[in-house]
């Protein structure tokens, strides 16, 4: 499951970095703390409307277009969901044990993933 407020905060951030300014900066400029911009940043608080229209503001860019490269972002990790198979519902796997059984010395059969973002999700 992806986090909203990981993927706004991920998008937020490559912005600011894009244009090689700091949290201080963007900060001031959006008129909230340094504090809670990394937060927002980080994804570990949920930003407002007005408060991302103001970060947004503040990063020369429109809060539609943030929005749009969000949505995007989503669409790909739920897209992504169900590539990689948990081990409990590979073939071969035990479900009393949650896990895959295999005779002792036999090689784990590899895992593979359809592009980079699977590594990701």
């Amino acid at each position: 499951m992806v986090l909203l407020r990981r993927v706004i905060g991920d998008a937020l951030r490559a912005r600011r970095q894009g244009q090689h300014r700091t949290l201080r900066e963007v900060s001031t400029a959006a008129n909230v703390s340094l504090g809670y911009l990394s937060e927002i940043e980080r994804g570990q608080k949920e930003a407002s409307s007005e408060l991302l229209a103001s970060i947004c503001d503040a990063l020369g860019a429109h809060l539609s277009d943030l929005l749009r490269e969000v949505s995007h972002t989503v669409a790909l990790a739920e897209q992504m969901q169900g590539v990689l198979v948990p081990v409990q519902d590979a073939p071969g796997a035990d479900p009393a044990v949650g896990r895959e059984v295999r005779p002792a010395g036999a090689a784990r059969p590899a895992r593979t993933a359809v592009g980079a973002d699977a590594r990701a999700a």
